[in-house]
């Protein structure tokens, strides 16, 4: 699919750099080939396979349904952000010297209506495909359609979703979104260098989480929330995390 060949570029760049341990949530090709066996993110926007999920969650980390559900929606903003913060990359390694956010066409459409969503049984928890490779046409403003797409239609329905089934704050869920595109960035930063400079605070500010997180030189991401690790079983102090200094 040509649409994508630019993400896929950058995508394998990613992969030769760091492994495979940051992509590995992402379907190969990123568009869904067949369809059985994985969700339509719309139902997790609209409530009804939130339950689901938090169920697998309590399954996979042995914990509280609260402790589940942050959890879960740190891995699944993570792996819903990466394919458009990856576009938004390869846009930036293919436009004019200065690195613009003006260059259109290649950032794909991450809205609830386009993506499918399954629960995987390796690290990453949920794997995430695309249904069609829409990728953005005739967009002059690639922060904004960024917010549109991935927040507005998608990320904000399972947020406010998951607020009402568990106690956990907006300012908590919100702040793995940032952690989730911050991560992306710093990832994609391995094949475009200087990314995170040029562009990291310009994004996070479009989503309205730029308080949430920091990118540090590195780059590396700290937290200004936490997403509840610590208190699993066998407690995890993520690297970033806000009960941690700063590195």
């Amino acid at each position: 699919m040509p649409e994508l060949d630019p993400i896929l570029s950058i995508l394998d760049a990613v992969r030769d750099r760091l492994g495979d341990g940051p992509v590995r949530g992402l379907v190969p090709g990123l568009v869904v080939a067949d369809p059985r066996g994985w969700t339509p993110a719309g139902r997790y926007a609209d409530g009804t396979a939130l339950p689901g999920l938090i169920s697998s969650a309590q399954r996979r980390w042995g914990t509280a349904p609260h402790v589940a559900a942050a959890l879960a929606w740190k891995s699944y903003a993570y792996w819903v952000a990466l394919p458009a913060v990856l576009g938004i990359a390869a846009q930036l390694a293919g436009a004019a010297p200065g690195h613009r956010l003006t260059a259109t066409g290649r950032v794909p459409d991450v809205s609830a209506g386009n993506v499918l969503i399954r629960p995987h049984a390796g690290p990453q928890f949920v794997e995430v495909g695309l249904c069609r490779p829409t990728v953005a046409t005739g967009h002059r403003d690639l922060p904004g359609y960024l917010r549109e797409r991935l927040l507005d239609q998608h990320l904000s329905p399972v947020l406010e979703g998951l607020h009402g089934l568990v106690h956990l704050g907006r300012r908590t869920l919100l702040g793995s979104v940032a952690s989730g595109v911050a991560h992306a960035l710093v990832r994609a930063e391995s094949a475009v260098p200087g990314l995170c400079d040029q562009i990291g605070d310009t994004l996070l500010g479009a989503l309205g989480v730029a308080d949430l997180v920091e990118i540090t030189p590195g780059p590396a991401v700290h937290r200004h929330t936490c997403c509840l690790a610590f208190t699993l079983p066998e407690p995890k102090v993520c690297r970033g995390c806000c009960l941690t200094p700063a590195a």
